[in-house]
């Protein structure tokens, strides 16, 4: 298995530390990616769900995704009574023309591409369309630099690469703040697949970092919730 095949499959034994540290989307983002109407969505790349419930919220017809035995067993805790399947970007387990969305929140850059556009247009129905969904920390906020810092990993931009038989590519971005504590800032460090695959006695220093900046920074000393501020950046294309 290579570096990257590592990283992508390492979120399976850290499930519940994902559910509890990572967070939703925003609405306004879903607004821009989801058609009008009650299409029938596939969360690919599902994970726990975080995509999911807010897409079954929203009363529509959604179908669950993901490789990982241990984020799906989450994801049909949070959301039960939702398909959730076993499978991957590059073999979705899906007859053809089975959906008229199919939504990739925090994943496509762990797919082959080349694979993958061909395979979710097989899923999809006429001019139906992929939607790319990814949170990036705000790092022109101080402490949320510094905690890239940390981790080693500065936030940049994702590569929204589609491809044929998709069309050209729309990229939308929405500011938004999630309200977290200490706790769950810890979990959302600690389910980072970089961080994941830590020898434990460099996971456990990292996260010691990450206390002592909540513990000291000014923005952050004393206080039991505080806003981790995001750019949710957004790609969609249809099919032709």
């Amino acid at each position: 298995m290579n570096d990257h095949a590592r990283h992508a499959n390492s979120f399976g034994p850290v499930a519940e530390t994902y559910e509890r540290g990572r967070p939703g989307y925003p609405a306004e983002a879903l607004n821009w990616l989801l058609p009008a109407g009650r299409p029938r969505v596939v969360d690919l790349g599902a994970g726990t769900g975080k995509l999911t419930r807010q897409i079954h919220d929203r009363g529509l017809p959604v179908t669950a995704v993901d490789p990982s035995p241990g984020m799906l067993d989450q994801l049909r805790r949070a959301v039960p009574g939702v398909p959730a399947l076993l499978g991957s970007a590059e073999d979705i387990p899906l007859p053809a023309g089975s959906a008229d969305v199919v939504l990739v929140a925090q994943a496509w850059h762990w797919v082959d591409p080349a694979r993958a556009a061909p395979e979710v247009a097989r899923v999809l129905s006429a001019g139906g369309r992929l939607g790319l969904v990814w949170n990036l920390r705000d790092d022109s906020v101080p402490w949320v630099r510094r905690l890239g810092e940390i981790i080693g990993n500065p936030e940049s931009s994702r590569s929204t690469e589609v491809g044929a038989p998709f069309g050209s590519v729309e990229v939308a971005h929405f500011r938004w703040t999630s309200l977290i504590g200490p706790e769950r800032l810890l979990d959302l460090v600690a389910s980072r697949s970089s961080v994941i695959l830590l020898p434990p006695d460099s996971r456990a220093a990292l996260l010691s970092e990450v206390r002592r900046l909540v513990a000291t920074h000014p923005d952050l000393v004393g206080r039991t919730e505080f806003a981790l501020p995001y750019v949710t950046e957004c790609a969609r294309a249809s099919l032709p």
